[in-house]
């Protein structure tokens, strides 16, 4: 195993001002490079992580198939199949079975249809293909393809156990099409030929294709213009044709095969009998009104699809969507039920793509019995019970509703504590709706296990109404546990009058960033209006009022001249004395008594009553950014918060604030230029003051301010001034229940910047701008989003040197440092890291009662490009995690629950002598990624990333106990290095930015899992473990169970004599090559599919396949010999009986002519059935 050393800088060099860790070479420190060292080795760490252990698999698909086009459903395996514009389908069975294919191109599904029970399933898609795809394996694949050249796809019809496909096409023709070979019959049913010649106008494309149920050799074609005919497929002649002033939307048959319902343009269902063919024998209008003349019924919406189910022993259901009257509508689209005499309307509260009636039987010539209806909505799916009166709903178990309200930020945690998942959904369940069905779930097809690899896993999603959901995502599936309402804090009305951000008056509420310590059960949350939310986990009920802290955070910005990162002067050592107060210029969150600052209001208005607050997660503290004359305040860029510390920390372009949660005070607000204090590395120009812009577009398009900067100075009552610009929380100003709360003093001082030669003004990635297409539907979606979701730091900034990351920690905050203490760690827009010191009381009795002190380090690094995330390593290599306080429940019933000392736990993975030794930082920019060694601050190693692109999201992450950083571009690369050493260890080109909504949710976690936003209505899982990538095939659900056909119904004797049916069809003879000839090469183009692995191993061993296949047609062929022995007794038994009776009721020559010909039936059926199996 390859070793990497690592060393530590002599004391007396390390307190130079040249060996700070800048990122170019300086007088003390030697050149470093990736994957090299500086300096002479001190130690040796092992690495054990290298590229074996990554591959990048997608896992599983969550949410509701994005523009949904299609819906079909198998009867037997009792699995349901969705096709989407964009050429995806998706496959759902019992909870856990949910798989996700996508076509080669992007065009949209037409049509789906099961081979019942055979493991199969045909698409038809709008660039007139037809696939056929193997649902044997847990990843299907194609097996086959057909192109049609010259006619575009309208229609198509599988019949029940049948392997010859009908294609409707736009010409009005009918091709048929071998399942098992997937070549075009020479069997074409021309228009021309389907209507009558007198008829001078083309009927239009195929609507409907179906075979009869009392005949399969006869098959209904329904044109659009209004024609059906009942073509004979032995005699190849039309037996009927009907004719209808309005246009045919759909056609559904009774099962007798005697009439059928026809749906019309003019929100009408027409009866048809096949005895009558001048006129329908019933015209239905359901929705339409009678007019005042008494003969004609009003027309209304088209009635898009028809479905007409028997039951036996009540009347036949219709059920149809569309048909409403034109004169309401404002009415929602609905689902209409007429079951007898009884009409029930069904709204939606979105518009129906399609539907399916889930029968008993997939025989289509037996009674249905109808049990549950599927509606496919654009935007939701839905299953209605039909066998109860008031037809509830089934609930749902998929993650359908994650889009309830757009996804505006994601957040992922692997390996979570065990015990959060079960407190989580108790909490969440008790809040759950009423009125489901009592039946179980009719989708309940596929099998599913938990697999191999089993942690608790959980996925947290913000939305735009200002909601936070919290799901169960352990073991590749996804639940809901507990929905937050987080606009529940804030009094509803109008923003009238108040200062708001552009485009937040739609969703003022929408979550922007999210902050969650799964082992104290501490969440925050920044929202778009510019607020901050502190919560805290109880399991108890609580009346309270709601604590609001105002922080005036505005400063007026000035150019900066960056130079590049390799031209930044050294920094001053630790030892340099910080600015005083009067070098300084900042910020305040008071209003000023002499009238400096007007209408310093917050955009939302807290509640300042008492409120109730359920188990679960509740408010402690609101903080609110408010601005002078009536500007509204610039968006939070960054959050970090610490349980042990109790701070919460946040940042935007104009500063940071820290504020103490525990006492409610604002301990740090101040300008990005004040953080540097002397050290500022920039030239700052003076800018001409003029009112700064709004947001108008991309994800934080930050604009110039106006001209001063101002710096606020948190004074403690305790003390009389401020030494060395450190900030004290006040102790006796503590903030009232319900009421905003301020400090008592302001310090303002102008501060411009001193008049240096220009240096050519750089523009990192941070501040680049750049163009996504966008797509018709998803406009508004992006609307909202791109105002929130400045976590994206390199898309539409100016040269305001924005907070991008912020990170609490043990660490070592100055180069003089001997032991580790509390330390911020700050990242800008520009690339710099600052740390800022936390002085906490040491006795937790003293926490609540004595004042917190935050102060600039004066510790300065610098890479390329915005900073994106922080890490920190023990002196061993070994990920050191920030401390946390254990959970502890503040309303709890039990006194000494609630009045327990807190329990800190901090975390030091090095051994007791070596805790003060020496730390690893990892910093990650948008353009590199470097390790420092502290307290030295030496640049250790460092890579850079991409010049090309830029990084969207960067995590340091955990894998088999070891520590790695993980990287998303741009330009769609998904990278993981090694550390501390920055070794490449994968590298992948996955997936294009196209669009923001990638770029805004893109997540990494621990155990090689990641995910994102692929649409803006599912959730797509990745995996980068080379383990998880093994025991993937044993996670994922089968979507095929091997179940036996139901037999059909026993019809009787005298029903099959004198029934009058057509026998069954011999579709082989009729449609092979033999007698149909050859379809026309130029007519469609055959494609071979792969067929996926299993196809793979096939085509390999072709030997054991041919022996597979055989053994599989002898027990096939024993089955069926063994299925005609019991239906041949059955008939003797049945015409024993019949001729028993016959002589006993008449011995007349036309009853013995009929047991004659029932022999002879029966003779012909036991040949015909033994030519069949051999």
């Amino acid at each position: 195993m390859k070793k990497f050393n690592f060393h530590k800088v002599l004391d007396g060099l390390t307190s130079s001002p040249g060996g700070s860790g800048g990122s170019g070479p300086g007088p003390g420190s030697s050149p470093v490079h990736s994957g090299g060292t500086a300096g002479t080795p001190r130690e040796e760490i092992q690495e054990t992580l290298t590229s074996d252990y990554f591959q990048l698999s997608k896992t599983v698909r969550h949410g509701f198939p994005y523009l949904p086009t299609a819906l079909a459903f198998d009867p037997v395996q009792k699995i349901l199949a969705i096709g989407t514009r964009t050429g995806a389908i998706r496959i759902l069975g019992r909870p856990g079975v949910d798989c996700y294919c996508q076509h080669e191109g992007d065009a949209a599904v037409l049509q789906l249809q099961f081979l019942i029970n055979e493991g199969a399933l045909v698409s038809a898609s709008s660039d007139d293909m037809l696939h056929l795809w193997n649902l044997r394996q847990k990843r299907p694949a194609i097996l086959h393809s057909l192109k049609f050249n010259r006619e575009r796809i309208t229609f198509c019809h599988l019949p029940f156990q049948s392997k010859w496909l009908y294609v409707g096409t736009e010409r009005g023709n009918t091709h048929i099409v071998n399942i098992e070979s997937f070549i075009l019959s020479g069997y074409v049913i021309m228009w021309n030929k389907a209507i009558e010649l007198s008829t001078k106008t083309h009927p239009g494309p195929v609507v409907h294709l179906s075979d009869s149920p009392r005949d399969e050799g006869k098959l209904l074609i329904g044109y659009e213009n209004g024609t059906v005919v009942f073509w004979d497929l032995r005699s190849k002649r039309a037996d009927l044709r009907l004719y209808y002033d309005e246009a045919i939307h759909s056609i559904g048959w009774h099962n007798e095969g005697k009439q059928f319902m026809c749906s019309h343009s003019d929100g009408s269902l027409t009866l048809w009998n096949l005895k009558s063919q001048s006129r329908p024998f019933q015209i239905i209008v359901p929705h339409g009104k009678i007019q005042r003349d008494g003969k004609k019924v009003e027309s209304c919406k088209p009635i898009l699809k028809v479905e007409y189910k028997t039951c036996k022993n009540s009347e036949p259901f219709i059920i149809f969507s569309g048909g409403l009257s034109y004169d309401k509508p404002w009415r929602r689209p609905s689902l209409t039920i007429m079951h007898g005499k009884a009409i029930t309307v069904l709204e939606m509260d979105h518009p129906i793509v399609d539907f399916l009636t889930l029968c008993e039987t997939p025989y289509p010539n037996e009674v249905q019995e109808p049990y549950a209806v599927v509606v496919l909505l654009e935007k939701d799916l839905i299953v209605v019970d039909l066998t109860q009166s008031n037809f509830p709903i089934f609930e749902n178990p998929y993650p359908m509703d994650i889009h309830e309200s757009p996804v505006t930020c994601t957040d992922y945690f692997a390996d979570c504590p065990p015990d959060l998942i079960p407190v989580l959904y108790s909490i969440g369940a008790k809040h759950k709706k009423q009125g489901y069905s009592n039946k179980e779930w009719p989708i309940s097809g596929g099998a599913w296990n938990l697999g191999a690899q089993t942690y608790p896993e959980i996925i947290i999603t913000g939305h735009a109404d200002g909601t936070v959901k919290f799901w169960d995502a352990s073991a590749i599936t996804l639940q809901m546990l507990y929905k937050l309402k987080t606009s529940k804090v804030f009094e509803k009305q109008k923003l009238e009058g108040k200062p708001t951000p552009e485009n937040t008056e739609e969703d003022p509420f929408a979550i922007q960033l999210m902050y969650w310590c799964p082992e104290s059960r501490l969440f925050c949350v920044a929202g778009v209006s510019a607020y901050v939310i502190v919560y805290r986990f109880s399991k108890h009920e609580v009346n309270t009022e709601i604590s609001s802290l105002e922080v005036h955070l505005q400063s007026e910005a000035e150019d900066i001249i960056s130079p590049e990162a390799e031209m930044i002067p050294p920094f001053p050592n630790a030892s340099t004395p910080l600015p005083s107060l009067k070098d300084l210029s900042g910020s305040t969150n008071t209003v000023a008594s002499e009238g400096t600052m007007k209408d310093s209001i917050p955009c939302l208005s807290v509640k300042t009553r008492a409120v109730r607050m359920p188990p679960g997660y509740q408010a402690v503290l609101v903080i609110q950014l408010v601005c002078a004359d009536g500007d509204s305040p610039q968006q939070i860029t960054s959050l970090a918060a610490n349980s042990a510390y109790g701070l919460v920390a946040f940042g935007n372009c104009n500063g940071l604030a820290v504020v103490d949660f525990m006492q409610k005070t604002t301990l740090l607000s101040m300008g990005s230029l004040e953080l540097y204090g002397s050290s500022d590395p920039y030239q700052r120009q003076p800018r001409s003051p003029r009112r700064s812009k709004q947001f108008t577009a991309g994800l934080t398009e930050l604009s110039d301010g106006p001209v001063s900067l101002e710096l606020e100075r948190c004074k403690s009552p305790t003390t009389s001034d401020h030494i060395n610009g450190h900030c004290t929380s006040p102790t006796s100003q503590s903030c009232s229940s319900g009421k905003r709360m301020s400090s008592a003093d302001v310090s303002k001082i102008n501060r411009r910047g001193s008049g240096k030669p220009p240096f050519r003004k750089v523009q990192s990635a941070a501040c680049m701008e750049i163009s996504l297409p966008v797509t018709t539907e998803e406009t508004r979606e992006n609307s909202i989003s791109h105002s929130r979701s400045s976590s994206v730091s390199s898309i539409d900034k100016e040269s305001k040197e924005a907070i991008t990351a912020l990170y609490f920690t043990e660490s070592f905050s100055r180069k003089n440092d001997t032991t580790v203490s509390p330390c911020l760690w700050v990242g800008t827009g520009l690339g710099m890291v600052l740390t800022l010191s936390l002085n906490l009381p040491t006795a937790d009795e003293l926490r609540q009662t004595e004042p917190v002190v935050v102060s600039p380090s004066g510790t300065v690094l610098s890479l390329k490009g915005a900073v994106l995330t922080f890490g920190c390593l023990s002196c061993s290599g070994t990920l050191i995690h920030p401390p946390y306080e254990t959970w502890r429940d503040p309303n709890s019933t039990d006194e000494s629950e609630r009045t327990r000392k807190r329990k800190l736990v901090m975390h030091s993975p090095c051994s007791s002598q070596d805790m003060g030794d020496h730390q690893f930082a990892v910093v990650c920019s948008e353009k590199q990624a470097k390790v420092f060694s502290l307290p030295s601050q030496i640049c250790l190693y460092v890579h850079n990333i991409t010049d090309t692109s830029f990084l969207l999201r960067a995590d340091v992450v955990t894998m088999c106990n070891n520590a790695c950083l993980a990287c998303f571009s741009a330009h769609g690369h998904i990278m993981i290095l090694s550390l501390p050493s920055l070794r490449p260890l994968l590298d992948v080109h996955y997936l294009p930015v196209t669009d923001m909504r990638i770029a805004r949710t893109f997540r990494f976690t621990n155990e090689g899992q990641a995910l994102y936003l692929s649409s803006p209505t599912e959730v797509q899982r990745l995996n980068y473990s080379q383990e998880m990538f093994d025991n993937l095939q044993d996670m994922l659900g089968e979507l095929f169970i091997p179940v036996e056909t139901p037999e059909a119904q026993y019809r009787g004797f005298l029903k099959g004599l004198f029934g009058g049916t057509g026998g069954t069809l011999d579709r082989e003879e009729l449609f092979g090559e033999a007698t149909a000839g050859k379809a026309s090469r130029s007519l469609a183009q055959h494609i071979p599919g792969s067929g996926g692995v299993e196809g793979v191993k096939g085509a390999a061993g072709s030997a054991i396949g041919e022996l597979a296949r055989a053994r599989i047609a002898l027990d096939e062929r024993g089955q069926k010999l063994g299925e005609l022995d019991e239906r041949t007794a059955r008939m003797m038994a049945s015409a024993e009986a019949f001729s028993k009776h016959a002589h006993e009721v008449s011995g007349g020559p036309r009853m013995r002519r009929q047991v004659a010909f029932l022999g002879a039936d029966i003779m012909d059926l036991m040949c015909r059935d033994l030519s069949c199996s051999d």
